[in-house]
């Protein structure tokens, strides 16, 4: 039996992405739950591996050329196809004020790729949605409007963090309505809001069918060289993960723990911080695993003795949400070292799930390390309650069911 034909089209600037799991988790979910929908992609994937998940996902995918000039005659059928629309009439005046504003190419390219996805979308679509409230919302607020299409949002961390305040404000009120997954993200979007119930706070969770059980962990104190404390953090290497304060906070140990780090994650910084370590004198004990799929990923949680994460705000005003690898870490019943920011307190409590220090603080997250280096029953404790706080309340299908119901009421209400 053929596949129902989709009725939402959900958008986003790279797909597949091995640094998105969660949004993986959430369209293997919504097809699980039987929603059929189309996935589309502003930019052609760029990691050489896959999740797992991405291999189960069966919606058709859809690629928006990335750069004009890569398909002219494309483009210009999207535009030819745009202008006897009345829809056209109505992105005219947005795209001309924001363009005003954002005199750059790329808000050309929004236009361009906006005219493209209207033109080609298939026809049985009712609603549009989109991770990401910058860039992806662009196009799919303008093909939209081409459209007369209701569209939503699911907004993370970077994207509410970098763009202007006008250009939030605007976005929503133009959304049905949207999603994010952080108190601090749910509160500065309810700012801008134009309704109090525009946007909620919708947890990722985790999907603990992928997860296997926690593994029993012998007792490491860092006494040993021949059997060191293993350290693991993932994430891609950028300013806002805070791996330079890491490394600093690593050659601060005293000489006598033994460890390793494992870091997995590609990134653009990933050379400058491997320079910093070798300046730092701690090039022979760590491991650069760069990206990695599912499997990998969590082998070296289950071999790790504790998970570190340093986030901060990035010089740009970027920062993380709610990372899943803190999540990802606590499958595997690891305690957690982290900073006291963004989203990362609304699941670890400090001295509960694991010790939290303030962000940029090198000497503090040094002293974590070794507080929790030294101390495998303690590791232990904050380890289980990290297990017991994402299996009692930070599951992935309530949260599911939550935009699951959303999608379907646009859905109807577009009939």
């Amino acid at each position: 039996m053929s596949a129902p034909d989709p009725v939402v089209a959900i958008a986003m600037k790279g797909y597949p992405r091995l640094s998105e799991t969660f949004i993986a988790q959430e369209l293997l979910g919504l097809q699980r739950l039987g929603l059929p929908y189309a996935i589309w992609s502003l930019r052609q994937p760029t990691d050489a591996a896959r999740h797992l998940m991405h291999g189960q996902i069966t919606a058709p995918v859809s690629y928006l050329p990335e750069y004009l000039r890569d398909d002219l005659p494309r483009v210009a059928r999207g535009l030819l196809s745009t202008l006897p629309r009345p829809g056209f009439w109505r992105l005219l005046p947005v795209f001309l004020r924001d363009l005003a504003r954002d005199r750059t190419k790329n808000r050309l390219r929004r236009f361009g790729q906006a005219c493209v996805l209207a033109r080609e979308l298939q026809p049985t679509i009712r609603h549009l949605h989109v991770h990401y409230l910058h860039t992806p919302a662009s196009v799919i607020r303008y093909a939209a409007l081409i459209r007369g299409l209701s569209w939503s949002f699911s907004a993370h961390a970077k994207d509410i963090w970098t763009t202007p305040d006008r250009e939030k404000r605007e976005k929503i009120a133009s959304a049905d309505w949207g999603v994010t997954c952080t108190r601090d993200g749910h509160a500065e979007l309810a700012r801008l809001s134009d309704r109090p119930d525009k946007v909620a706070l919708v947890y990722h969770g985790l999907d603990l069918g992928r997860f296997p059980a926690p593994p029993t962990r012998p007792p490491r104190d860092g006494s040993d060289p021949a059997d060191p404390l293993r350290f693991v953090t993932i994430g891609r290497a950028v300013e806002k993960k805070g791996f330079d304060d890491l490394l600093s906070a690593l050659a601060l140990l005293p000489a006598h723990l033994h460890w390793r780090l494992t870091h997995i994650g590609g990134g653009e910084l990933l050379k400058t911080l491997q320079a910093q370590a070798d300046t730092l004198g701690l090039a022979d004990r760590i491991i650069w695993a760069g990206a990695q799929a599912q499997g990998p990923v969590i082998a070296a949680l289950r071999e790790a003795d504790l998970f570190v994460l340093p986030s901060k705000q990035a010089g740009d005003g970027d920062r993380d949400g709610l990372p899943n690898v803190v999540m990802e870490a606590a499958s595997q019943a690891l305690p957690i070292v982290a900073t006291d920011f963004a989203g990362i307190p609304e699941f670890v409590r400090q001295g509960v799930e694991g010790l939290l220090v303030s962000p940029g603080d090198v000497a503090a997250l040094a002293g974590a390390l070794v507080e929790l280096a030294t101390t495998p029953e303690r590791r232990l404790a904050l380890g289980r309650a990290a297990f017991a706080r994402l299996t009692g309340d930070f599951s992935a299908q309530a949260g599911l069911a939550r935009i699951h119901a959303a999608l379907l009421a646009s859905v109807a209400a577009a009939r």
